[in-house]
């Protein structure tokens, strides 16, 4: 079977699927070119594999983890642990995954990880039935809540247009390095929920981005000077419907996808292009991916970087 007309297929099954490994290049191949420059790679996509493994040869094809951690550092990571919904439905980042990047940081000599989400159901529940909550402990980091004002404080957005300033959760602000891992998926307002969007799980009042210039002001959020050391995008299993919670597992397939990179818009253009092999979503759709770069806080031009694709 042709590659597209086999992922339109999944896309259209209503069924969580796995691709082939065998199409995974040829899948890869169509969302980033590989530059073969040899030196670390400026984003890196990996396909077929579990998520701990593919976080494993993504990392190092980047530089490393100690490239991002230092010995003695605080290193925060942030999920998206948004809804109270098993891992199998896809609306939360998941929780191996989280688990392997906490492995990594402390093997990287962080002197403490921290885990948390400004959830959108009730965070205790979203914690514990994500799987995330458990995992991350399983691998030796904290929780924290992020329900209360008092975790937040105003920081100033000098580079937003339409977001001047924003109430940023302590952990972000206290780490010494933070680690953004959203999980792809479609969403309701924004079209796709990948790395700029997961950075309103790090403010407190997130109705002024609704209120407002959504597209705008998720690029805006993402001109904070503390930005990720790290993004990783986890495209294991995707929502190709009804985000950002999901309704059944038929909105479900599963790629085994992961994408990595420093560069915000590019990984998440990445990412975009990857959905689209998926389900139709024009990058036009995704206007906050052209507003971040307009911010120079990324490209969209992937041609321009250092790309390693990966097949497991």
């Amino acid at each position: 079977m042709d590659r597209r007309i086999f992922l339109r297929a999944v896309a259209l099954s209503g069924t969580a699927a796995t691709l082939s490994t065998s199409g995974a290049l040829d899948v890869l191949a169509q969302t980033v070119v590989n530059s073969q420059t040899g030196e670390s790679a400026d984003l890196v996509a990996v396909m077929g594999g579990e998520p701990e493994e593919m976080f494993k040869r993504g990392i190092t094809a980047i530089g490393g983890m100690g490239r991002f951690v230092k010995p003695g550092q605080k290193v925060t990571i942030k999920p998206n642990i948004g809804w109270n919904k098993a891992p199998e439905l896809a609306a939360n980042t998941n929780p191996g995954l989280i688990a392997e990047i906490v492995r990594q940081c402390f093997s990287a000599g962080a002197k403490e990880v921290t885990v948390f989400d400004h959830t959108c159901d009730e965070w205790l529940k979203c914690y514990e039935n994500s799987g995330i909550e458990d995992a991350a402990k399983a691998a030796g980091a904290k929780t924290v809540p992020a329900h209360e004002e008092s975790y937040y404080r105003e920081v100033a957005l000098p580079k937003g247009k339409s977001l001047k300033s924003a109430k940023i959760h302590q952990a972000i602000l206290d780490s010494d390095v933070w680690i953004n891992v959203p999980v792809l998926k479609n969403h309701g307002g924004a079209n796709l929920s990948m790395s700029m969007k997961n950075l309103m799980g790090i403010v407190w009042d997130r109705r002024i981005f609704h209120r407002s210039d959504l597209f705008q002001c998720i690029a805006d959020i993402c001109s904070l000077d503390k930005r990720p050391a790290l993004n990783v995008v986890d495209a294991y299993r995707v929502m190709k419907n009804n985000g950002p919670q999901g309704k059944s597992p038929a909105d479900v397939v599963t790629p085994k996808g992961l994408f990595i990179s420093q560069d915000i818009v590019a990984v998440d253009t990445a990412a975009a292009k990857f959905f689209n092999q998926i389900r139709e979503m024009p990058l036009d759709h995704i206007s906050y991916l052209s507003n971040g770069q307009a911010l120079n806080i990324g490209t969209m031009d992937l041609e321009k970087l250092n790309v390693k694709r990966i097949k497991m």
